[in-house]
């Protein structure tokens, strides 16, 4: 079965992300993952394999493609899905664990900024099963900066589309609006499924 786009779990304008930029970054770009990815999948069906080599190759070439697309599809879900609520994360599981971890809230906010600022494309808070511990990963595309096995909880992309029309190239302003606009249920309900 075909990939779908998921709906937004909330209306299209949140607290300092205006509707425009929703709609754009929702129903265009990761509208458009989704349909790549099922492109891609189709391709690789009909693709020559027994041409596949490291150089070039369609086949490497489609390989590469999955995974961008693929994980375009999924952090873009998960992003989404952790938008439209009210910012406030107390009295979940995945706050107590953010301050064991970070050893306060206030410590955990500067080191998601850090991490913000920091990567070109994604800041991901992941739960590790390796080391059954939270950690803040920055991607500076969608298929580099992941670890293997890890679960991304709250997804913050830090592209320009995300925020440009929105707050220009202030990028901190932007992490600040993405903040007031968590869903930390659904952060939580994602943890507890993986770290419980």
């Amino acid at each position: 079965m075909a990939h779908q786009v998921q709906p937004l779990p909330f209306s299209k304008e949140l607290d300092g992300i205006s509707k425009k930029t929703v709609e754009i970054h929702h129903d265009k770009l990761y509208a458009g993952y989704v349909a790549k990815r099922n492109e891609v999948e189709e391709s690789i069906k009909q693709a020559d394999a027994s041409k596949a080599n490291q150089i070039y190759s369609a086949y490497r070439g489609l390989k590469e493609g999955e995974t961008f697309a693929a994980n375009g599809m999924i952090l873009h879900q998960v992003h989404f899905a952790n938008l439209g609520g009210d910012g406030k994360p107390q009295g979940t599981k995945v706050f107590d664990a953010i301050n064991e971890t970070w050893g306060s809230w206030e410590a955990f906010e500067e080191a998601l900024y850090a991490t913000g600022m920091a990567a070109r494309g994604w800041a991901i808070l992941a739960f590790d099963p390796s080391d059954t511990k939270l950690h803040l990963y920055a991607a500076d595309s969608q298929n580099q900066g992941g670890v293997w096995g890890c679960t991304p909880l709250l997804c913050l992309d830090v592209y320009e589309h995300a925020y440009f029309i929105d707050t220009g190239s202030d990028r901190k302003t932007y992490i600040a609006n993405f903040l007031k606009n968590v869903n930390w249920q659904d952060v939580d309900q994602r943890f507890t499924a993986v770290a419980m």
